[in-house]
């Protein structure tokens, strides 16, 4: 069935150009000292259901992915997907961040691997510190965008999965990036496209249960690694630990692993749709807690060289 449907998804792509239209509006929500920081809202198309079952769509807030070093918010490789997004009554505000390796020396040499982990763990969290800079905007805000608090999912990509998860870690965990939130706010779900977490603390430990969450990520990644790479506490934890993680606490998760895919699955937003909309309809909306682990094996689904290490640094 999951095959038949990504068929479907891919034959449309084939026969149609899609484009999302430009954005609705365009919103500055942070300076910084070195740069200000905006994020853009596509509405979901005037024809398209905005409900399931009587319960509202979420909002997705989408963070880019680029190494810490590149991207856009709104880049036209979005476009096609963003408006899938919309035709299936969907908002999307897609956010900028500063990129904090851009100009900074990358060695991933043994020796030079404690302090390479030590500078993206600070991207990292100026990621979440915009993230959350964002969100807050958004709050403060919510009646004039039309966002309901209580329903927003976070999606990321890439550098912008790992901003993504760390900063649900930090939700969860309360940390002192979490507590310029409002009491109580989370995210109603995640979904990561070739994430990780990287830390200085060891293997991820949640205070609290995170929200409903989505992986999808290739096997083969060694951008973003599927599993993980530690030295003492100083590690990059991928799906597969996670998903481990969750399992163990009776996390609520969903994820699918594409066997032999390496970090083309990032940027897949298109030919992955089904699998994203199931869990934005079935975990997300409806709030069912279905379980997924599911080792995807399928020709019909693009492959592509994707970013490296070296590519990027």
């Amino acid at each position: 069935m999951k095959k038949q449907l990504l068929t479907a998804v891919l034959a449309f792509a084939c026969l149609v150009s899609v484009s999302a239209q430009g954005p609705s509006g365009t919103y500055l929500y942070a300076e910084r000292d070195t740069c200000r920081l905006f994020f853009d809202v596509y509405e979901p198309a005037p024809e398209a259901d905005t409900t399931l079952d009587g319960h509202a769509k979420p909002t997705l807030l989408f963070v880019y992915g680029g190494g810490f070093v590149g991207g856009y918010r709104s880049n036209e490789r979005y476009m096609p997907w963003f408006k899938i997004l919309n035709d299936n009554g969907y908002r999307v505000i897609t956010i900028d961040y500063r990129l904090g390796l851009k100009g900074v020396k990358m060695d991933f040499s043994i020796k030079g691997r404690i302090q390479t982990a030590k500078n993206t763990i600070k991207a990292e969290y100026m990621g979440v510190e915009d993230l959350f800079s964002a969100v807050n905007y958004i709050l403060d805000n919510r009646e004039a965008l039309g966002v309901d608090p209580e329903n927003i999912v976070l999606v990321g990509n890439s550098s912008g999965a790992i901003i993504s998860l760390a900063a649900e870690l930090s939700i969860c965990n309360g940390d002192d990036y979490a507590i310029v939130l409002p009491e109580g706010f989370n995210f109603k779900g995640l979904i990561s496209f070739a994430g990780a977490i990287v830390g200085d603390q060891g293997v991820p430990r949640y205070k609290k249960a995170p929200c409903p969450t989505l992986f999808l990520h290739g096997t083969a990644d060694g951008t973003v690694q599927y599993d993980k790479t530690q030295v003492l506490k100083l590690g990059m934890w991928g799906t597969n630990v996670l998903d481990d993680i969750y399992r163990a606490n009776g996390y609520p998760f969903c994820v699918y692993r594409f066997h032999d895919h390496a970090h083309d699955i990032a940027d897949n937003f298109v030919a992955l749709w089904p699998f994203q909309k199931y869990f934005l309809e079935q975990n997300v909306v409806l709030g069912n807690n279905v379980f997924i682990d599911a080792y995807i094996d399928d020709p019909n689904i693009p492959k592509w060289e994707a970013a490296t290490l070296e590519s990027l640094y």
